[in-house]
């Protein structure tokens, strides 16, 4: 059975050469693209296979951007797609896949994320330590495993704890304030939790809550990428903050620290 998991570049993007890391930017988190030097532009819908959208979400521009950044080669994903709008969790995976047919061998995956822990308030930034997986798909299912092997990802330090480590220096050495740890619960949307839903999840160790990631997180794991995840706080679940457009707007505000820190964090990446 053909591995259809892994994807090739196609001659397009292969052609711009390789690249180091990838970079998924979330809901109004896309400005950090526009720093890549030398960048070559791509829309989504023209890259083949890429899945198409009836439109983009708002906040996502549904490009890609190669260049340099950080002193890296990297792919910068100024956008995603979401499981929200019909897609399942491999084809919301397909930018990771592609990333790493690309050369990519690390993820750094941002989100906007409601939070849950108490001690969290709206604009903290949060440094992914663990996930859980409440989407009810998985971006590996009727997948062989590679060449017909193992499809069995491991998991258990899914968000590598060497570039938790790097962030952590990363964020006290430029001055940005990153809460240390927090675990991100993905749910399906697009409807934001209720009290009931915010109150499970805080039982059971949820800090953050979205709508995305998990796909892509699994995707590289499965392909053997390093990930580091970021989440941005942008509503307090179930309360303040319910509408997507204050969503935007506390992205926006935070953009300048997202920046600083993706910078410093590419810098000190091997």
């Amino acid at each position: 059975m053909p591995d259809e998991f892994a994807l090739e570049a196609p001659p397009s993007l292969a052609a711009l050469g390789p690249v180091e890391v990838a970079l998924i930017l979330g809901s109004g988190l896309s400005d950090l693209a526009d720093s890549i030097e030398q960048p070559t532009v791509v829309s989504f819908a023209d890259i083949p296979g890429f899945p198409r959208a009836e439109r983009n979400v708002v906040g996502h521009r549904g490009q890609l951007v190669v260049g340099r950044l950080g002193g890296k080669r990297v792919v910068a994903f100024q956008g995603r797609i979401h499981c929200y709008q019909g897609f399942s969790a491999r084809e919301v995976a397909f930018p990771v896949r592609l990333a790493r047919a690309m050369g990519a061998e690390t993820l750094l995956v941002t989100n906007a994320a409601g939070g849950i822990a108490p001690q969290l308030a709206v604009g903290d930034l949060v440094l992914i330590s663990d996930h859980i997986n409440l989407m009810g798909d998985n971006p590996l299912i009727g997948w062989p495993g590679p060449r017909g092997g193992n499809p069995f990802t491991a998991l258990r330090d899914a968000y590598g704890s060497d570039l938790r480590a790097i962030a952590l220096d990363a964020a006290r050495e430029s001055g940005v304030a990153l809460v240390p740890e927090g675990v991100y619960a993905g749910l399906g949307g697009p409807s934001y939790e209720t009290s009931a839903e915010v109150a499970m999840l805080h039982t059971l160790g949820a800090d953050v809550v979205g709508m995305s990631t998990v796909p892509e997180v699994i995707a590289a794991r499965a392909l053997g990428m390093r990930v580091l995840g970021l989440s941005l706080v942008t509503n307090a679940a179930a309360g303040i903050g319910l509408s997507h457009a204050e969503v935007l707007e506390t992205s926006r505000l935070a953009a300048e620290r997202m920046h600083t820190l993706a910078l410093a964090i590419l810098l000190r990446l091997p």
